[in-house]
């Protein structure tokens, strides 16, 4: 088990109404949301960098990462939408 430390978070009332809908371990929860922003974070930082040292991705390369990440079927359906 990984270690732990105990925090302290304040939330709007509301949201700690809808947190309780939906889970009864909110504190999973929420460190379940934190790792996902982190990752979000780490993953644009990443890309950031790489737009910079290598200019700008094609049109063909995020293509190829959309096809990659949702399979060919995701891919037709975001250019349809475009």
């Amino acid at each position: 088990m990984a270690s732990t430390t105990r925090i302290t978070v304040t939330l709007p009332s509301d949201q700690v109404a809808e947190l309780r809908k939906l889970t009864d371990n909110i504190s999973g929860y929420v460190a379940e949301a934190v790792s996902r922003q982190i990752r979000h974070q780490l993953l644009g930082d990443d890309l950031r960098r790489h737009e910079e040292e290598h200019g700008g991705f094609s049109d063909e390369e995020l293509a190829e990462a959309r096809a990659r990440i949702f399979g060919s079927a995701g891919s037709s359906k975001s250019a349809d939408a475009a």
